[in-house]
């Protein structure tokens, strides 16, 4: 599945996935949001979940900028938003925290919902706590890829987040 990031040059460049996954040639950067337009986007804005009834998208796109920044671009843009569900942060900045994915964990976990987990396996093996990623969001990330549609994948979430 194609990987596409928009990136703003608004993080630290030694601590950015994203910027990592474009060294080896995993996903492709773009400072342009029209080349962002063909995909599914992850957004945190989204009313809708990403589902598996997502499955035959182009690929999936993420923006890597600032949330003030993030908010702007998805009011000023038509695009093909979705957002993820409950998941918890394995990245060493945010671990343990819920929604606070790094790049590479937000395009993990769309994969994974998309039934693409060998090529999240792939991205996440770039990072030495990639793995840990899909070690703490095991259960809730293969029941999410198992369920019908985004209502679904909501009220799946709505029982993690309740426990």
């Amino acid at each position: 599945m194609e990987l596409v990031i928009y990136h703003a040059n608004q993080c630290d460049p030694r601590k950015c996935s994203g910027k990592k996954l474009a060294r080896f040639d995993l996903v492709r950067l773009t400072h342009h949001i029209s080349q962002i337009r063909p995909y599914i986007v992850l957004s945190p804005f989204s009313e809708k979940a990403l589902s598996p009834e997502d499955k035959g998208a182009r690929g999936l796109a993420a923006l890597d900028c600032s949330w003030a920044h993030a908010e702007e671009v998805f009011a000023r843009f038509k695009l093909q938003e979705r957002a993820l569900p409950f998941l918890v942060a394995a990245n060493p900045v945010n671990w343990g925290k819920p929604f606070k994915l790094s790049t590479v964990e937000a395009l993990a976990a769309g994969l994974v919902i998309l039934g693409e987990k060998s090529q999240a396996e792939l991205i996440l093996s770039k990072f030495n706590w990639g793995h840990v990623f899909l070690e703490l969001n095991r259960e809730p990330l293969s029941e999410y890829a198992a369920a019908r549609d985004s209502a679904e994948v909501v009220r799946i979430q709505n029982e993690y987040m309740s426990e």
